[in-house]
């Protein structure tokens, strides 16, 4: 994937192309990760793959303060090629660095609300590996429909703009 260096010191590592299309976004949140060695050495070498990453939070474990876990889920990151004996797992779940209160309001939303939290895209902020989710609602198959007519009626009428 092309990187894109954006204002703040943002660097765009991956994005998700069916978040957008599969959910109705209504909230979004940026998140720290936590990662080991060989995963930010493969991120900085190449792309990995969100399109099957959900977001699930859990109940702490009993020894730790009671509250919520959120862990990024079914992220593909690829080893790295020159890590060994030390690589990392690929597929494995990565604890999200998220405040107390956000992660009881994504837990609630999840819960109550039956919506979905997505990762929307990764990127490295001030050198440290961030990612966006984004809480929403599934999408039946109609409003995708009535999502592909509107796009397409809004770029037949940018071309005859164009044409004039």
């Amino acid at each position: 994937m092309a990187e894109k260096k954006g204002e703040g010191g943002i660097k765009l590592i991956a994005t998700n192309p069916i978040a957008h299309s599969n959910y109705f976004i209504s909230e979004v949140v940026e998140a720290g990760i936590a990662l080991t060695g060989t995963e930010v050495k493969s991120l900085r070498t190449q792309s990995p793959n969100l399109r099957d990453a959900f977001v699930e939070v859990r109940p702490s474990k009993a020894g730790a303060k009671s509250g919520f876990e959120a862990w990024l889920m079914n992220t593909h990151i690829g080893p790295y090629s020159h890590g060994n004996v030390w690589n990392h797992e690929a597929t494995r779940r990565r604890k999200l660095l998220l405040h107390t209160h956000q992660i009881e309001r994504l837990f609630g939303a999840i819960q109550r609300e039956g919506m979905t939290a997505v990762p929307i895209q990764m990127y490295f902020k001030s050198g440290r590996a961030k990612v966006e989710i984004g809480l929403g609602k599934g999408k039946k198959k109609h409003d995708k429909r009535q999502d592909l007519k509107k796009r397409a009626a809004e770029r037949e009428m940018d071309q005859a703009k164009k044409c004039r």
